[in-house]
């Protein structure tokens, strides 16, 4: 029998402003979206001023999957920056200062910028509105918006072997959520004045070099990323005349808690050769290349697809 969830009552903290929690399921929404009622602490509805720049003059991100691997590295190369965060994340801890969210928002607070840590499920919708209004609501204005939260497979298994339900999981999370995320995120920037002359509004897809690459004992991990690739291309095309830069970035095999299960398998790949540049590649390469788009050091590249895969592009024999 599930263990029923305890509410607890507003903080102090979150009457400061200094987090914001999202709806979550009483379940994980991940395995079961959209069971039963949104939970948790409301996020009000804030009023996020008139375009132009946002509260503090300083350029301001939101970054799903905040809260470890990619998504960290991403948020630290933006602090890096100058940038402030609001980070979000369907795993949210308070208590956890070692790892996730609040020990992100620790890093962040160190290099001198400010962190909004928000709960969230990317592929739960009506989560969006919530998650928007408080990153909006504390910095005013968003420059960024890196679509980075993603999932694989819990099983690889054979594409002969795909489930229905692991299908619909990853194209929820990795695809479908994204999607209508950064269609509501981009009619709120739209018309904003950048907080940097010179570095255009932006909206990052973090997708993998399985968009492009067959691996078929992870069939809707491909498909999902694929459509994650599509997407890109189709709101580059679209906010282009609205002052919005859209590009895809493509990692390769990159050092994560994702890929740990088969870090072996791996290794032996990259020392036979499968990796030109010969390691693996790290969350702060992904967040390195997030931050030259970011800066608007490709302000007249709109549609551009980054490899941060050691030369995993590079055909050949």
């Amino acid at each position: 029998m599930a263990k029923k969830e305890r509410k607890s009552p507003p903080t102090a903290l979150h009457a400061r402003g200094l987090y914001a929690r999202a709806s979550t399921a009483k379940t994980d929404p991940r395995a079961k979206h959209g069971a039963g009622p949104p939970t948790g602490f409301a996020v009000p509805v804030l009023e996020t001023g008139s375009p132009g720049l946002g509260k503090t003059g300083a350029p301001a991100a939101v970054v799903t999957g905040a809260g470890q691997g990619i998504g960290r590295g991403i948020v630290l190369a933006l602090a890096h920056e100058g940038f402030d965060i609001a980070g979000i994340d369907i795993v949210f801890n308070p208590r956890n200062r070692k790892k996730g969210l609040f020990e992100v928002k620790e890093k962040v607070e160190k290099l001198g910028r400010r962190f909004l840590p928000i709960e969230g499920d990317i592929a739960r919708l009506e989560d969006h509105d919530r998650m928007l209004d408080a990153a909006f609501g504390e910095f005013g204005a968003i420059d960024v918006l890196v679509n980075n939260a993603g999932v694989a497979p819990a099983k690889r298994v054979d594409i002969l072997e795909t489930a229905p339900e692991s299908y619909d999981r990853l194209l929820a999370i990795n695809a479908r959520g994204p999607f209508f995320l950064t269609q509501n995120a981009a009619r709120r920037m739209a018309g904003r004045r950048p907080a940097r002359a010179g570095a255009p509004l932006s909206i990052i897809f973090i997708t993998s070099i399985s968009a492009v690459v067959s691996s078929t004992s992870r069939a809707e991990y491909c498909v999902s990323k694929a459509a994650l690739s599509m997407t890109a291309a189709l709101f580059a095309d679209a906010l282009a005349a609205k002052g919005i830069n859209v590009y895809e970035v493509r990692p390769g095999i990159i050092a994560t808690d994702m890929t740990a299960g088969v870090k072996a398998k791996y290794d032996c790949l990259i020392a036979g050769g499968l990796v030109p540049q010969g390691r693996w590649g790290l969350p702060e390469d992904v967040g390195r290349a997030v931050a030259a788009l970011a800066r608007g050091d490709l302000a007249y590249s709109t549609g551009a697809v980054i490899e941060a895969s050691g030369g995993m592009n590079i055909r050949r024999l």
